[in-house]
């Protein structure tokens, strides 16, 4: 065949046209896979989709929302009483606080010069010519003198720095980590808008008469105290499965996740939060591993400016709010059902697959569900179709034949 007859009879086979013709093939195995998988495709949907999904609903999944968030509780450390002025950053409040479980201090620090730590890279020295003036290493707590100095009374000596003296790694003081901070206890806020349905929903169930006083003495359960949003800090390490001691020594980032499945076709009352918590920084023994921050606090003596360095350790929470809406509407609901009936044509081509590769008679079937109206049989010429056949013709006066038909 030559290249222009094989164009010619490619475009003539396009412009075909293809009709199904009804065959009603009595095979009881087949028959019972068909209604099976029948049964599967209808329940799926029904179950899955419309039941489990609720595709019935028009939805919203990008709802407007707030947090404002607040920690309290008080702990004596030594002679002094924490209060959470002392260990809550921010003070203000919002979908990101932290609280201080332990301190790294290093205090009268002041400008000035003094020895670099001995770890810093290349600042161990025996000349001056061994420091390098304005030197700044990125390791480094200052920039280089060019002088080269004891190092703290010690025998050996380090490159001068100017910078705060005494340097932290040198004078820092470790507290011991605040136990009690495990009763502190964190109130979130919340309120979500979902505003293609115009609805507002909070956290806090409203009550006029004992609203302030049921907050002030209770704790969350998701059971008994389902609109109560203040939590305890050790029941929020418990949640996300942390061991609130190792917190306290390496600090770490919480996530704190509130999810709002509201179905609106339900009393608005039924829309309430959940809440999940789960740790978010890495900490397989990582140097990058814990949550850990430094602030300093200035003050003056004898006119000259000093401070206290402090490296906290703690526990961050990052509220995160997720929000789903769902009501009734027609119109996804008749997307879905006719999606679903038509599915349903899956059962036919699965159970015609299997007739015309794994049955018996594969080859017989085929020849009678194929027809090419370019070679159709002469009238005269008659064949015989096997008994479990039924052939259903439209439009023809012949009648059911169960030993053969003539065309």
């Amino acid at each position: 065949m030559g290249l222009l007859e094989f164009i010619k009879d490619y475009f003539i086979g396009f412009l075909d046209y293809e009709t199904p013709k009804v065959m009603v093939v009595k095979n009881k195995k087949l028959g019972v896979i068909y209604r099976g998988v029948q049964f599967f495709v209808i329940t799926y949907f029904i179950w899955y989709v419309f039941i489990s999904q609720k595709a019935y609903q028009d939805s919203e999944t990008r709802p407007e929302s707030s947090v404002y968030t607040k920690m309290k509780g008080t702990a004596l450390q030594g002679d002094h009483v924490l209060d959470m002025v002392e260990y809550v950053r921010p003070s203000e409040g919002g979908d990101v606080i932290s609280t201080i479980l332990r301190r790294v201090v290093t205090h009268n620090q002041r400008q000035g010069t003094c020895a670099e730590h001995f770890t810093v890279p290349n600042a161990n020295c025996s000349k001056d010519s061994d420091c390098i003036l304005g030197k700044v290493d990125f390791d480094g707590n200052g920039q280089r003198t060019g002088r080269c100095v004891p190092y703290y009374n010690q025998t050996f000596k380090t490159c001068e720095i100017q910078t705060w003296c005494p340097i932290e790694d040198y004078a820092a003081i470790r507290e011991p980590a605040l136990a009690e901070a495990i009763n502190f206890t964190v109130y979130i806020k919340n309120a979500i808008h979902f505003p293609k349905f115009k609805v507002l929903r909070g956290n806090i169930k409203p009550n006029k008469r004992n609203g302030q006083k049921y907050l002030n003495k209770c704790h969350y359960n998701e059971e008994k105290h389902p609109y109560c949003p203040i939590f305890r800090l050790g029941y929020i390490a418990e949640q996300a499965r942390e061991k609130f001691s190792e917190l306290c020594r390496t600090g770490g980032v919480i996530g704190v996740f509130i999810n709002w499945k509201c179905d609106l076709d339900l009393d608005p009352s039924e829309c309430k939060p959940t809440y999940s918590f789960r740790r978010l920084d890495l900490r397989k023994n990582l140097p990058s591993s814990g949550y850990n921050f430094r602030f300093a606090k200035y003050y003056s003596k004898d006119g000259e400016e000093f401070r206290t360095l402090i490296k906290a350790f703690g526990i961050r929470l990052d509220v995160i709010v997720h929000g789903h809406a769902g009501r009734f509407s027609i119109i996804p609901t008749i997307i879905n059902t006719v999606t679903a009936m038509t599915s349903v044509g899956i059962c036919s081509i699965i159970c015609d697959w299997i007739m015309l590769t794994f049955i018996d008679k594969n080859a017989i079937y085929s020849d009678r569900k194929f027809d090419d109206d370019s070679k159709v049989p002469n009238p005269s010429q008659t064949f015989t179709l096997p008994t479990e056949f039924t052939i259903i013709s439209y439009g023809s006066t012949h009648s059911d034949l169960s030993e053969g038909v003539a065309l």
